[in-house]
């Protein structure tokens, strides 16, 4: 694992900007070097105005894979829909082809029976792309996180048992009583890239102890993610206010 880059931007409008920036470079960079990106989008209102902005770009749709970190237990027209945000924000206006975006099955009333489908269909593609076998683990080029006030990220919770979970890609992340689908930590880490996307001052508390020396993983479940690759986090000044999180941060 490589020390994490911090940015931290004077808002959220700056940081929707500079991910996008970083997310076009990211498409550009996969596609030069083996002919296709493999995105995980995250959900939350955070990277709305970002899946926006990329249906303005002019991108080699054919070459793009979309996945989800995770998704809420409902079905893709439901308002509370990962999937459905990005696809009304940007899937639906662009000519990704269909068998390309791979919205995560929550329509079978068993959430742990979706989750082994959604890993199935994660392994499927990645089995074409890079020809790896059951028990290897796929490489996104790119996975998109958010972060809660509870320090939770995807729908990896506190104290839940989708944290201990390794022996899987997907699993189920529980919510009080409302199970999701979720990567689990093992799939995030193997990524090449990793870049959290963080707004609000209502993340502050939850920020000063995933960056802390001495932080549980178990209580926030954000401090899970190291990849092998990189890792960015994108800050706004509201979310880290007096904080001092790193002495790499830039503003």
């Amino acid at each position: 694992m490589t020390a994490p880059q911090l940015e931290i931007l004077p808002d959220k409008p700056a940081l929707v900007q500079r991910a996008l920036a970083l997310v076009v470079e990211a498409i550009h960079s996969a596609v030069a070097d083996h002919d296709y990106c493999t995105l995980a989008l995250a959900g939350g209102s955070t990277p709305k105005p970002l899946y926006s902005g990329l249906a303005e770009q002019d991108l080699p749709w054919e070459k793009l894979y979309i996945f989800w970190s995770d998704e809420r237990y409902v079905p893709l027209d439901h308002p509370d829909s990962n999937g459905g945000m990005a696809k009304a924000a940007w899937l639906d206006r662009v000519p990704i082809p269909p068998d390309h975006i791979l919205y995560a099955p929550t329509l079978e009333g068993d959430p742990v029976a979706s989750a082994r489908q959604y890993e199935a269909m994660v392994k499927s593609i990645f089995g074409g792309l890079q020809g790896l076998g059951p028990s290897q683990v796929p490489r996104f080029d790119l996975i998109l996180l958010g972060m809660g006030d509870d320090g939770h990220t995807a729908s990896l919770f506190p104290h839940t048992e989708a944290l201990g979970v390794d022996d899987r890609l997907v699993t189920v992340g529980q919510k009080g009583s409302d199970p999701r689908l979720t990567f689990t930590a093992p799939l995030i880490n193997h990524s090449h890239r990793v870049m959290f996307l963080v707004a609000g001052a209502d993340k502050q508390a939850a920020l000063s102890q995933v960056f802390a020396a001495d932080g549980d993983d178990e209580a926030y479940p954000s401090r899970l993610v190291r990849p092998q690759g990189e890792l960015r986090w994108l800050l706004d000044r509201s979310a880290v206010g007096d904080l001092d999180l790193a002495a790499t941060a830039t503003s």
